[in-house]
């Protein structure tokens, strides 16, 4: 299977973005209980990079600030990636907000009491058929 450039490079950016995000920010704003990179998609010509990140929080006031306070942080967060990665040109970051994590938490939370309910179904049943 053959890569190209921007998946590698992709892949770079989205390890480095991770480790500054949980190491190097001090913004009081990233209050969020998880904050995680899912995907970094880069153009062909490796100038623009779109950052898809969970934040992973009950409070959506404390998603919103915590977004707010990654937008704040784009030139200091770009700068960190030019001095960590050798590229020519040090890609725009765009982060968009991705649920794709909380969304599949909550399918397996409604999958788990469909199953918990249709256990104490079969367990009725069973319960049912003894007596007869």
């Amino acid at each position: 299977m053959q890569f190209e450039r921007s998946d590698r490079v992709s892949e770079e950016i989205k390890k480095e973005l991770s480790d500054i995000i949980q190491h190097d920010l001090k913004d009081p704003r990233l209050c969020a209980e998880l904050i995680s990179i899912v995907k970094v998609n880069m153009s062909k010509d490796l100038r623009h990079a779109k950052v898809y990140v969970s934040i992973f929080d009950k409070d959506k006031e404390k998603v919103e600030t915590t977004m707010k306070a990654l937008e704040n942080a784009k030139p200091y967060i770009r700068r960190e990636i030019s001095r960590r990665i050798s590229l020519r040109f040090t890609p725009e970051i765009t982060f968009e907000l991705d649920d794709s994590i909380e969304y599949g938490a909550r399918i397996s939370q409604i999958l788990n009491q469909l199953n918990i309910s249709k256990e104490d179904e079969n367990i009725e049943e069973s319960e049912g058929e003894e007596e007869n």
